[in-house]
Parts: structure tokens; sequence; C-alpha cells
């Protein structure tokens, strides 16, 4: 990581909320490391792969948002897979997941992931308790396998209070932006606090490993939460800046025998 960033002098002090213009300005400092980090990933064909896990309205989406925003969508890509399929259903667990891992030059992010079962499958009755036994058992195994191919494994837990979490999950309601973001799923995981909180214990409990640990990011702040995790991401994946040739633009051709067409093109209406 950048020494600039790793000790930024103008940084924000204390506990405060950050205004918008102190967030732009951190922000802007972490995109340009993260455009580093992307070149150097593709320099030296890395291998990332970064697990996003936490309540509903904790703020993952946002934060993958911030991360992906300034790279390119060839180098960091996000996974968020939709519900199994019945053939899906019948293949080994982790089967639907391999396929998705990161190849060399790539930043994988998966926007929740095989730990579903020891989540959502669990507390909503999906899985048995058999097959959750067999996943916290399992998982780990399936991790060291993951890191002794190559790949650097950072696995996220944004933490909500429950107070924070009503309130962005009442906004949803009535923001036409949101509203697809609160399914009945959702309302039913809501009123599951605690199964939800016995089910993130086991499976820290069982999966915390000293080859795949989990990071836990407080996210009642937003943009601090944004801000932390992106500068933990940096700090957790060795990296330098790449030496790139000055860019200076070519000269245009002369226009010579062209002309513009007279051809009525169809324009989008400029209502602003």
């Amino acid at each position: 990581m950048s020494k600039k960033v790793a000790a930024s002098k103008d940084k924000p002090k204390g506990k405060g909320e950050l205004s918008g213009k102190e967030y732009d300005r951190e922000m802007k400092k972490l995109h340009v490391e993260l455009v580093k980090l992307q070149e150097w990933v593709k320099l030296k064909g890395l291998k990332v792969c970064i697990v996003f896990e936490g309540r509903d309205g904790a703020g993952k989406g946002g934060t993958i948002k911030a991360i992906t925003e300034r790279v390119s969508p060839r180098v960091f890509r996000v996974v968020a897979l939709t519900a199994p399929s019945e053939r899906q259903k019948s293949q080994m667990y982790m089967q639907r997941y391999v396929s998705h891992l990161p190849a060399a030059g790539e930043v994988v992010i998966f926007d929740r992931s095989w730990y579903n079962r020891a989540g959502v499958e669990r507390v909503m009755g999906f899985s048995t308790e058999e097959e959750i036994e067999g996943f916290l058992k399992v998982a780990p195994k399936f991790e060291q396998l993951m890191v002794h191919s190559g790949i650097i494994l950072l696995k996220y837990w944004l933490e909500v209070s429950p107070e924070e979490q009503t309130r962005r999950l009442e906004a949803r309601i009535e923001d036409g932006r949101k509203i697809w973001k609160l399914t009945s799923m959702d309302l039913k995981s809501y009123s599951r606090w605690y199964d939800y909180s016995r089910a993130r214990d086991a499976m820290f409990a069982a999966t915390d490993t000293a080859w795949a640990p989990w990071f836990v990011a407080r996210s009642d702040d937003k943009k601090k939460a944004r801000l932390n995790i992106i500068r933990h991401l940096l700090k957790s994946v060795k990296y330098k800046e790449v030496p790139r040739e000055k860019v200076k633009l070519p000269k245009r051709q002369k226009a010579g025998s062209y002309r513009d067409p007279k051809y009525a093109y169809k324009y989008v209406e400029e209502a602003y």
C-alpha cells in the first residue's frame, strides 16, 4: 500500500461524522490506490477473492459499489448469485461457486457467497442441521485449498446495529429507487435478529481461521465503513505502482475529402 494513503496527513480526525467533502477527498485517494492495485494484479497475475457478508441493510452493496466505481469491470468482477436452480441444488454445494473464483489477473467480489448456507439458509430453514454442520466443517478446508492455490482471500462481515438496520429498511419502503431491495424474504429475516446472531456466532467459531480470518467492519456509518474497508483491503494485498509512460494525445488527422453526411439522425430528446 502506498505510504501516502497509509499515513495520510490530512485524514479526518476523531469520531465525528464525516462531511461529504471529507468523504469525497478520502475516497478519491483510495480510488487512485485501487487503480494502482488493479494494474499490479494484472501485471503479476494475482488472484484476489473478496467475500462480503452481513445482515440485510448492513451496507454490502454500497461498499462494493464504492470499491468498483473507478476500476475496470474486466479486472474487478462482482458475483451476486440468484437462488440455486433445481439442478444446482442436486450438485455438491460448493460447486456453483468454484466456477466464479478468480483466475490470474482478477479480483472477484462476492456479494454474499457460500456462507449463505451458514446464514440465511440456516435461519430460514432452507437447509437441514446436518447440511449446515457439514458445511461448517468443509468450508475451512475449501478455503485452505483456495489459499494454497494462490488465491488471496479476504472475508468481511459488515456489522449493523438493530436500530440502524430498522432505519435503513424503513427508508426503502418509501424510496422508489430502493424498494426492490426490500423482499418478502428480507421482511421475514428482519424479525429473526437473534437467530441471525446465533448463526453468525456459529459461523465465526467454525470458519475464522488463520488462513482465512473474518474481518468485522462496523457499518452504522456507511461512509466510514466504506473508507475503512477499502483502506484495509489495500493494506492486505501487497502491491506497487506500475510505471507508466507519460501519455500525450496524438494529432488528429485532417478532414481531407470527408464531409458531414446529410443524414436525418434520430436524436435522443434533450429534455434536460
